[in-house]
């Protein structure tokens, strides 16, 4: 008998129990496979993954205990497997009726259980600790929520402290009100972050309306987020099948069942040895990691997974994961990409006080992504050093809020001498809690990292701070973060977008320097700089940067053999005269250019024309350079 239609999102667990019972006449019947397609074809029919509440966005009292959840996040630690009961029989005591029961999807058994039944099954599943994507901007967040069709009432289960609002009444205020996500990087002691729009938003009124005993309990439980001052849900979620499939910092979507049962609470507040039969982790050794893997369920959920995709991006604008499963989109898109780079290379040219080469830089930067590895070399990486910034206040932050505003995912780092010596931006392992303690560098994929330099101060850096900027140093060259693991340090791979802005030539490596020639007076520059944020009318056209940038990094590209000998060709020649003129790592970097170059303009090989434009930009450049040494002779 298949389950009712209208029973999957609100009762999922009614749907594994009649698909349980159902599987009992037939032991063969593969039933847990049956299950997960079932669940898959529900939500692959129209419009039916907006229909299932989210908790990035709704606050984790309106959602229903039990009910078919979403949740857009990053894995950032993996847990040691545990078992649980997968079968289990339950005793009626006046009856004596035994009943078999399935285990799971569940963290607590029912009453009545008979512990020497001999159909008890045993199973094993993984547990991913999740967090909200690092760095996901604003408009994301906005973009996610604003699209949700799910509407829900506050749960029974939740009693807040004051007279609540229903869900309902809020649908006029949506820009303010409990559907809209929740707001990150607040400011954070010691941290240089740029000032931007916070509002209190679902984080202010979620952290004033807690009850006492969760305030007390987030006191204690560290949530582990990577980057400072972040909000949002942090989740254990319970994977049963293929978790060798996941990897740790990979950005997923994950649909399945709430669990918040005060059971787990009470649990975490008061073990005996009891409470091992309904949580296996009760009898982990310290109270750090009993803390740390069996936190309050009113703090951090349990979502035990039927369904998880891998996030090739997070921006809510673009309808695929892959832009060739849908030409229609890609066609259209690809046709648009020359008018919209002419009109964002304007927008940059603002946003970089009229330096129109520096803004073509910049766009081949935002679009750039790791597309592959060959041996320890990441291929496709552009980090931009933009040297000759302006030392008026507040510049750089001004040119990364404009960032900010156009990509899905952004850190700002301000290189001052205590962020250097203080902050943690490695990884590290501590085996007294046995977790990953998050570091400002456990970062999703095409997270663009803003390193401002122009915060250099003079100084001495300690241990820690040459740690971290040789950390940095890594993630620039190699595209790699060597997570501490006290005894020794393990190599993670990242594909993060890092831009430099600095007054002089950056102590970091890059992969291209461009120097910052304003064209705007300094008397007229903090006029011009306040007129940025209004310089794009309307936020549909912002929107259609957001989606190019997209569509531009998720493109195929190739070389046709023709144009490889041309390019070959045009090597040897300009080698001819002068050797020295041109090498190896020069020929790479107009390479790297030049596929940058076609990406923006939605070609997908390289053109002779598009070669000539290449070679004529980086010579424009070098001549810029050289000009700068000589005006600047410390200047390297």
């Amino acid at each position: 008998m298949m389950p009712s239609p209208n029973d999957w999102m609100n009762n999922p667990l009614g749907v594994v129990e009649e698909m349980f019972a159902a599987s009992q006449n037939n032991p063969n019947s593969g039933w847990e496979a049956k299950l997960v397609e079932f669940f898959k074809d529900r939500l692959k029919e129209k419009d039916a993954q907006s229909w299932v509440p989210s908790m990035n966005n709704i606050p984790l009292h309106y959602l229903k205990p039990n009910s078919l959840v979403k949740f857009r996040c990053f894995i950032q630690d993996m847990f040691d497997p545990e078992f649980y009961m997968g079968v289990y029989e339950t005793l009626d005591p006046s009856s004596q009726a035994k009943v078999l029961r399935c285990g799971k999807y569940k963290d607590v058994a029912e009453c009545g259980v008979d512990f020497q039944s001999k159909n008890i099954v045993t199973a094993e599943r993984q547990t991913f600790y999740c967090v909200p994507v690092p760095g996901e901007n604003s408009w994301v967040k906005d973009r996610y929520a604003g699209s949700a069709q799910a509407r829900v009432q506050p749960s029974t289960s939740y009693v807040p402290s004051r007279q609540k609002r229903s869900y309902e009444d809020d649908d006029d205020d949506m820009d303010g009100g409990d559907t809209q996500p929740q707001k990150q990087r607040e400011p954070h002691a010691g941290l240089q972050i740029p000032p931007e729009d916070h509002g209190t938003g679902e984080a202010g009124r979620q952290e004033a309306e807690a009850s006492p005993g969760q305030t007390a309990s987030a006191t204690y439980l560290d949530l582990n987020f990577p980057l400072p001052g972040e909000k949002g849900p942090s989740c254990l979620v319970k994977v049963y099948e293929d978790w060798d499939r996941f990897k740790l910092n990979e950005t997923i979507e994950v649909y399945g069942i709430l669990s918040v049962s005060p059971a787990l609470s009470a649990l975490a507040e008061d073990r005996d040895t009891s409470s091992s039969l309904i949580d296996p982790s009760a009898s982990m050794e310290t109270l750090e990691e009993q803390r740390v893997h069996s936190p309050p369920a009113s703090l951090v959920p349990r979502l035990h997974m039927l369904y998880a995709k891998p996030l090739a991006h997070n921006n809510p604008l673009l309808p695929c994961d892959t832009l060739q499963d849908d030409s229609a989109f890609l066609s259209s898109s690809l046709s648009e990409m020359a008018s919209i780079k002419a009109d964002f290379l304007s927008y940059l040219t603002h946003v970089l006080l009229g330096d129109s080469l520096a803004a073509e830089y910049l766009i081949l930067h935002l679009i750039s992504t790791v597309y592959a590895r060959r041996d320890v070399l990441p291929l496709g990486k552009f980090t931009l050093n933009l040297s000759g910034c302006p030392t008026v206040p507040s510049y750089s932050q001004r040119l990364y809020h404009a960032i900010q505003q156009l990509v899905p995912s952004s850190f700002y780092l301000g290189m001052s001498l205590a962020n250097m010596n203080h902050m943690s931006l490695v990884p590290k392992k501590d085996y007294v809690a046995n977790r990953l303690v998050s570091g400002a560098l456990q970062l999703a994929t095409n997270t663009s990292l803003f390193l401002d330099e122009t915060q250099l101060e003079q100084g001495q850096l300690d241990t820690t701070g040459v740690g971290n900027v040789t950390a940095l140093g890594n993630v620039i060259s190699w595209q790699k973060v060597d997570y501490d693991f006290n005894y020794h340090q393990m190599e993670f791979p990242c594909n993060i977008n890092v831009l430099v802005a600095s007054e002089g030539r950056s102590l970091l490596p890059s992969d291209c320097q461009i120097h910052l020639q304003p064209q705007v007076a300094p008397a007229h520059m903090d006029e011009h700089l306040s007129s940025i944020s209004v310089y794009v009318e309307t936020s549909s056209q912002l929107n259609k940067f957001r989606l190019y940038l997209s569509v531009a990094r998720l493109m195929d590209y190739s070389i046709s053999d023709g144009v490889t000998k041309s390019v070959e060709d045009d090597f040897v020649d300009m080698r001819k005269d002068d050797p020295q003129s041109i090498t190896a790592e020069d020929l790479h970097r107009m390479l790297v250019v030049a596929r940058l170059l076609s990406l923006s303009l939605g070609r997908t090989s390289l053109s002779r024309d598009i070669w000539l434009k290449a070679k004529h930009m980086e010579m424009q450049r070098s001549c810029r350079m050289e000009q700068q040494k000589s005006v600047n002779g410390n200047e390297p």
